[in-house]
């Protein structure tokens, strides 16, 4: 083998070692969207099977219509009265749920705790 021949190897072998480190630390990325995937679907997972419980259990009845809660008044600083009703109290729920109901993140599972922005929705 040659010298040129040698270096011509040697910068081959590192641009596979490139390539394979570059593909490696692809393959990272994916397994920890996949690991943090799974864990936000198990918790998912608990708290469907939670309120899954919670509604066969306290259903013996045959179904019937919901009662509707009447409407709550809130009183602002003028002394005018405000409805606030039956969508107020869903969004209400789902919070409590664990899911957040905010522009940010509607609909999606709230794993860290309270969301500042879900609660001031909440408390407008």
């Amino acid at each position: 083998m040659d010298k040129l021949n040698v270096f011509a190897r040697i910068h081959e072998m590192e641009t596979q070692m490139g390539q394979l480190y570059s593909d490696l630390g692809e393959l990272k990325l994916a397994v920890k969207e996949l690991l943090e995937e799974n864990q936000r679907l198990t918790i998912e997972n608990e708290q469907v099977r939670k309120m899954l419980k919670r509604e066969t259990s306290g259903e013996e009845k045959p179904a019937s219509k919901p009662k509707l809660s009447p409407p709550i008044v809130i009183k602002d600083e003028e002394g005018t009265g405000e409805v606030v009703g039956e969508g107020y109290d869903n969004l209400a729920r789902l919070y409590h749920e664990g899911f957040h109901i905010c522009n940010v993140y509607y609909g999606h599972l709230r794993t860290e705790g309270d969301c500042l922005f879900c609660l001031s929705f909440l408390n407008k």
